[in-house]
């Protein structure tokens, strides 16, 4: 067994006992805490970024985000690696800057993010994947699908184990490219976006037992058609270019990696939180206190599963996807995405897909499948009038279009805003 492999194997067996100890929110706290304190004590001061800060507090550390990370890209990381080496090397198509592996985001959100990792944090992360989605294994083997935005090195990784069967497919072809080759390799675990995961669930013969929603927002209408094709569970798997996030349990529902990472909350309205995160796993490059552009809702309500670790009830969207429209008297009024995907969704329940798009201060665009029946678009328009009314904002005009398409490849984004408004 070469060393990756055992550094995996590790992490598969240490997250595995861990679940085990961590038994209630004391048990995670405690371990959260030892954690931190060696991470803020022995990890971030070995980055210039970091330099005299060692025993600080973790609120006495600046908040991060993607422009500053960006910015101080060198200062971040134990090998000192700028940022444009990094862009240049994955501009070329390679994964490596020296020994360190490179990584990027999709972009939805502005500059593309990037990432450096080691040989040993790369397989580290598996383990941990592996022992939140297939705690049989290794004792079981796996034939795993990827079709995930971004292909990596870390993904095939996992065949090398020896215990796993993993096969990427590429998004930005599209599903009808490879579904017969899909078909003849007969995954039993299944990981893509929602988009997908609808579209082979039609496909004849398909039926993994593992079913796993990935890189974009799991909608409520997704997850149901999956599952009632299939008849599985659809879990989540919240993960971002910060890293791994939260894993669904047996159950469906969403809980976020604490025995990981520290989860800091900034309310922002509507019930909703945007987290900071700090990721006490990484010492390659720090990721402390990194403000997330995610609206989550938390649920304090237990999980028949057991689990400690806090419940998400949903991913409602991201921050610059809330709404900022004209209100009573000229005021900014904001909504977020879950208010207008629900009264849209609600108006009609043979509403299976659709788009609502903020164009301007008082416009917004939604969009519907062609096939609906006459009447359905009204009654959509009627529900989105009335629930901005309710929220403040009475006067913005509401255009229609008939026809939806789904990108292959980008994340796809139903709630959306086109629209800044002017400082």
């Amino acid at each position: 067994m070469n060393l990756a492999i055992a550094h995996a194997l590790a992490a598969f067996w240490r997250t595995k006992r861990l679940a085990r100890r961590l038994r209630t929110r004391g048990d995670v706290d405690l371990w959260r805490a030892a954690r931190l304190r060696h991470f803020l004590r022995k990890v971030i001061t070995r980055t210039p970024f970091y330099a005299g800060m060692s025993g600080a507090r973790l609120d006495d550390l600046p908040i991060m985000d993607k422009q500053t990370l960006l910015a101080n890209f060198d200062k971040l990381n134990v090998k000192g690696v700028p940022y444009a080496a990094v862009r240049a090397a994955l501009d070329r198509g390679e994964e490596r800057v020296g020994k360190l592996f490179i990584g990027q985001s999709t972009g939805t959100s502005g500059n593309r993010g990037v990432y450096v990792i080691s040989e040993a944090e790369r397989f580290t992360w598996l383990g941990v994947m592996l022992a939140k989605t297939l705690p049989d294994f290794p004792l079981a083997r796996h034939r795993v699908a990827l079709a995930l935005p971004g292909y990596s090195r870390l993904y095939a990784s996992a065949a090398e184990t020896g215990r796993l069967a993993v096969r990427f497919f590429d998004l930005s072809l599209g599903v009808d490219a490879w579904r017969h080759e899909l078909r003849a390799f007969a995954p039993d675990t299944i990981v893509a976006p929602p988009k997908v995961l609808r579209a082979l669930a039609e496909m004849p013969g398909f039926r993994p037992a593992n079913v796993f929603s990935g890189a974009e927002v799991l909608d409520p209408l997704d997850r149901a058609m999956v599952e009632d094709r299939l008849g599985v569970r659809v879990r989540e798997i919240y993960m971002a270019t910060e890293g791994l996030l939260g894993v669904g349990c047996a159950h469906g529902v969403l809980h976020l990696a604490e025995d990981a990472v520290v989860f800091e909350f900034e309310p922002v309205g509507e019930n909703l939180v945007s987290p900071l995160l700090t990721d006490f796993t990484r010492s390659t490059q720090i990721m402390a206190r990194y403000r997330m552009n995610d609206l989550l809702r938390l649920s304090d309500a237990p999980c028949a599963c057991g689990s400690p670790l806090q419940r998400v009830d949903a991913v409602e969207g991201r921050q610059d996807d809330v709404f900022q429209l004209v209100g009573h008297e000229g005021k900014s009024v904001m909504v977020t995405p879950d208010v207008v995907r629900n009264a849209v969704v609600d108006a009609d329940r043979r509403i299976q897909d659709f788009r609502i798009v903020q164009t301007g201060p008082d416009c917004v665009v939604l969009s519907l499948a062609q096939d609906l029946a006459p009447d359905v678009p009204a009654k959509a328009a009627a529900a989105l009038r009335a629930a901005l009314e309710k929220i403040g904002a009475p006067g913005v005009a509401i255009e229609f279009k008939s026809g939806l398409e789904t990108p292959f490849d980008r994340k796809l984004r139903r709630v959306r805003r086109e629209w800044w408004s002017p400082r």
